[in-house]
């Protein structure tokens, strides 16, 4: 085994000479500013547990246009409207592309995913099938029946609570909701928990988003990915081999014959109608498929749930904003039945609080890192094909030269009031969604669950905190992934206010 490790202490002392002699080059070039690094790891020790806030606090030194060396990786953290700008529209195509990834790897079959695959003839293709198929404005109307169904189960069930005087969690009965959505949506019916794995559908999808978001050195320092210093591979096959066995399950159910003729497909229908497809260079197989299925399943689900739930403890932390939600549903619906889908078109304040929560709390804070994909001038700063692009939409959300009628740290819905500014990625102010090709396609039918399902939850109930807490007291701690929920769950007990 000797030899294994002369060898590769020769190839790291080239690759580092390597890196010298192109660092050396790179530097007579104007990079943007930047902490210095250390020696092989180069800025990564400044980024601990919320990467998102010690980005942030570094933005603020170095400003809103900021290089790192991460690793071996140069990084661009952006933390600005105007920059954002030049990345996701002025330069759109330069920086469409995603960067190797080791969890993505190993969890989403070596990149195959509409979320981390390769800016590339077969991304453009699955993209479009999954907005046809799924995504589409047709698709997200023709689940109406379904939504309601399972937000009317949800409420049934919370209303039985309140009779009881009962505390419930509400996070995870969220969770378990917008699972169940999920699944009728791209499984065409619901699991239980059992079925997929023994810890359950919210557990193992936040695991893998936890996953999906660590530091992995793996990432940064590709000699040491062999070695798993952090042990995050071992954890990435478990997650793996977890999602795969169920997926197969998926799979092999529906290729068997339907019982009756005028089934109606399914999103995995579809997409077996297209396996063995060639696609330029691809071929389209079982791992494509299984990739996308859980793009679908994961996307649609935990960043749903986790928008709802920040939403929910803003409101119940904020009994003003809640009293002034719950009247403006109380004019356009009155207390005689609960909200329909159709009644959330045109409740001003109602987007108010979605947008206020999105700025405050964005599902992915650090959306997803973007690759350049050749050599770039923005605003007189260089940057290197192969960089690792970073868009800090936390801290643009709260960069107080943007956010200047109300203080940004503050949840306050009214700074909306009046505003234009949508979530839509035309405002580069806000982007919970990000912006530009690698925009997350699920921003409507992301938009109608949040609508429908908070407005449900704020008109049919009055919410009181678990132990005597008072609202002010409510923990806001950040648990950070791919998505970034609550670190504690909403623990409450419900009080019915309707008259039916």
């Amino acid at each position: 085994m000797g030899w294994i490790w002369i060898t590769l202490a020769f190839a790291l002392v080239a690759h580092l000479l390597l890196r010298a002699l192109l660092w050396k080059t790179q530097s007579k070039k104007k990079l943007p500013p930047g902490p210095r690094g250390f020696p092989i790891l180069g800025n990564l020790p400044l980024l601990g547990k919320n990467p998102h806030h010690d980005l942030h606090k570094l933005a603020r030194k170095y400003g809103p246009l900021m290089h790192l060396r991460l690793g071996f990786v140069p990084a661009i953290v952006v933390s600005s409207p105007e920059v954002a700008e030049q990345f996701l529209k002025t330069h759109d195509l330069a920086f469409a592309s995603r960067p190797p990834h080791e969890a993505s790897k190993h969890i989403s079959y070596e990149q195959r995913s509409l979320a981390f695959a390769p800016y590339s003839p077969y991304w453009r293709n699955i993209r479009k099938m999954c907005t046809l198929e799924l995504l589409s404005n047709a698709k997200i109307n023709s689940f109406k029946p379904m939504r309601r169904e399972e937000v009317g189960l949800l409420v049934n069930f919370l209303k039985d609570a309140s009779h009881d005087s009962m505390a419930i969690d509400l996070s995870a009965k969220i969770s378990s909701l917008s699972a169940d959505m999920s699944c009728r949506m791209v499984f065409g019916k619901k699991y239980m928990d059992k079925e997929f794995d023994e810890r359950g559908f919210k557990a193992v999808i936040q695991e893998g988003m936890v996953l999906g978001a660590t530091l992995n050195i793996g990432d940064y320092v590709p000699y040491l990915a062999p070695f798993d210093l952090q042990g995050l591979t071992k954890r990435m096959k478990a997650v793996s081999k977890v999602f795969d066995a169920f997926f197969e399950k998926i799979i092999d159910e529906h290729m068997k014959p339907k019982k009756e003729e005028g089934d109606s497909k399914d999103f995995v229908d579809v997409m077996l109608g297209i396996m063995g497809v060639k696609e330029g260079e691809y071929h389209i197989d079982r791992p494509h498929i299984k990739a996308i299925i859980l793009d679908m399943l994961s996307g649609s689900m935990d960043t749903s749930a986790t928008a709802i739930d920040w939403a929910m403890a803003e409101l119940i932390k904020h009994p003003r904003a809640m009293k002034k939600l719950q009247e403006e549903l109380e004019n356009a619906v009155g207390l005689n039945r609960a909200v329909e889908e159709s009644d959330t078109d045109g409740l001003d304040y109602l987007d108010m609080v979605i947008k206020e929560t999105m700025r405050l709390h964005p599902v992915a804070p650090l959306l997803l890192p973007h690759e350049a994909t050749e050599d770039c001038t923005l605003n007189g700063f260089h940057i290197p094909c192969k960089s690792r692009v970073i868009v800090n939409v936390w801290s643009i959300g709260r960069d107080p030269k943007v956010w200047t009628t109300h203080d940004p740290e503050e949840f306050v819905p009214e700074r909306f009031l009046g505003s234009s500014v949508d979530v839509k990625g035309r405002d580069f102010q806000l982007l919970p969604f990000g912006a530009g090709r690698r925009g997350c396609p699920g921003m409507q039918l992301g938009l109608t669950v949040v609508r429908f399902v908070l407005a449900q939850l704020v008109h049919c109930f009055d919410w009181e905190l678990s132990g005597g807490m008072s609202p002010g007291d409510l923990d806001m701690t950040e648990e950070f992934g791919l998505t970034t929920p609550r670190a504690d769950h909403l623990v409450v007990t419900p009080r019915y206010r309707l008259r039916e």
